[in-house]
């Protein structure tokens, strides 16, 4: 017994007690370990939802509202697993984003950006075909809108879409295949969180001057962790003012109307977490074009540690950089808002000039600015 406990006091001691943290990082630093915690409670509340949901398009529907009327504490379970996945992107679109400002991305620690990106998309998959499982009326449009998307795919379109569907519509057997990939799909998020940890740690976290260091450093406990507490403190509080008082706020009206083939919704959404994305998708009147950029709106950011030329990480002494930062933000919002609107203009043209400034951002700023940066500096 003592043989098996030693690795896991081990492995607890080396990665949560005496691992060297640098002295200098702050609160920005905490959104990787709420990212951890907000996983944790959606794995915990979707397997006691399991338990009480029938994944049948006659019964879905019906089977949550016995788990919010009947189960007990069922409507807290609900709630906390439907809230949960809009703080679980909040928090980790937080993280990348001061990944992004304070250059994290960067080598020695591209691995563990890369693998982040990877995480984010299995997240938006496993936030998609868990929005259908409520088998509201955004649920079933919403499904049969994004699986139709990938009909666009070159001869084997239609096969993917029909083995996606299980038939020839959202139906049932959409129903049952969908929630398998939600039940399983968190599982390999935790597998590949724990990677991304592991990877992180083998060259140690960055720090807001983006500087190598192995001297300025002190052990994560107790420091660390207890900054970490005050942060999962304040998060709480903010997570659970959804959960008592707008339960329902960052979900979709459509969605709590039992799905119907016959009716359509007047304006089909997804949730606002995807919308930037579908703002994206949306922008190219071609299919195929559409999803070769929703997809490449994601791939772009793998790529990122290669698309960068600076020598700086930190945009604390990147003043140019800083700017186009916050152009980049602004852009995202906007993307996210044109996502909710109708397809009519002026929405239409706006959504193209903002998913053009997102590629360009990326494909043109990113490279060109740390050059200018260095030619800059050489003459100053």
């Amino acid at each position: 017994m003592q043989l098996l406990k030693k690795p896991f006091i081990n492995i607890v001691n080396n990665h949560l007690i005496n691992y060297p943290t640098p002295i200098n990082i702050h609160y920005a630093w905490n959104f990787g370990f709420l990212a951890s915690m907000c996983l944790i409670i959606q794995i915990i509340t979707g397997i006691f939802l399991a338990m009480h949901y029938t994944p049948h398009a006659e019964l879905a529907f019906t089977s949550l509202e016995h788990i919010m009327r009947d189960v007990n504490y069922g409507w807290l379970l609900r709630y906390i697993h439907a809230n949960g996945a809009s703080m679980f992107f909040i928090v980790v679109y937080l993280h990348m984003f001061r990944g992004l400002y304070f250059g994290s991305y960067t080598k020695p620690r591209h691995l563990v950006w890369v693998l982040g990106v990877i995480i984010l998309l299995l997240m938006i998959l496993t936030a998609f075909i868990g929005y259908v499982l409520p088998w509201g009326q955004m649920s079933l449009w919403g499904a049969t809108v994004i699986t139709n998307l990938v009909s666009a795919v070159p001869l084997i379109g239609n096969y993917l879409v029909s083995w996606l569907w299980g038939g020839f519509s959202v139906d049932n057997a959409t129903l049952n295949r969908f929630f398998s990939f939600h039940y399983l799909f968190p599982f390999i998020i935790s597998a590949l969180s724990l990677i991304h940890i592991a990877i992180l740690h083998q060259d140690g976290s960055g720090n807001p001057l983006g500087i190598e260091s192995s001297i300025d450093k002190i052990n994560m406990y107790p420091y660390f962790i207890i900054k970490d507490i005050l942060g999962v403190v304040i998060f709480f509080i903010f997570f659970s003012y959804f959960i008592f008082f707008y339960p329902n706020t960052l979900g979709h009206p459509d969605n709590y109307i039992e799905a119907n083939p016959m009716v359509t919704p007047a304006h089909i959404v997804p949730e606002w977490y995807f919308l930037p994305f579908y703002a994206i998708l949306r922008s190219i009147p071609h299919k195929l074009g559409g999803v070769i950029a929703m997809v490449s709106a994601i791939i772009i950011l793998a790529l990122l540690p290669w698309l960068n030329s600076a020598e700086v990480r930190s945009s604390r002494f990147r003043p140019l950089y800083r700017f186009f930062y916050y152009t980049i933000i602004s852009c995202c919002l906007i993307l996210g808002w044109i996502g909710g609107m109708p397809v009519e203009e002026p929405y239409i043209l706006i959504g193209q000039i903002a998913s053009i400034y997102y590629f360009l951002y990326f494909i043109i700023i990113i490279p060109i600015l740390g050059k200018l940066e260095k030619f800059l500096l050489f003459f100053k």
